[in-house]
């Protein structure tokens, strides 16, 4: 993609970038989005934290349909 894009382009790319944005709003933006990407990180990370507590836990615990409130309502009033 970049193949075809020396340095001394780049440069230039990287000059005309601060003269528009400025070196603070451009320190911002790098700031900005290395939060961004360590935020997706983390909740990606919680993300898979959360479903593997639910496969353990269903795994582990099955539902237990003999006693359902409809039935010992039943056999309240029986």
């Amino acid at each position: 993609m970049f193949s075809g894009i020396s340095w001394p382009q780049l440069l230039i790319v990287l000059v005309i970038v601060l003269a528009i944005f400025g070196t603070k709003r451009f320190r911002t933006l790098g700031s900005d989005l290395g939060n961004a990407v360590k935020g997706f990180k983390s909740a990606m990370n919680e993300a898979e934290d959360v479903k593997d507590q639910i496969s353990d836990s269903s795994a582990a615990k099955d539902a237990d349909f003999d006693n359902t409130p409809a039935e010992e309502t039943r056999k309240d009033n029986a």
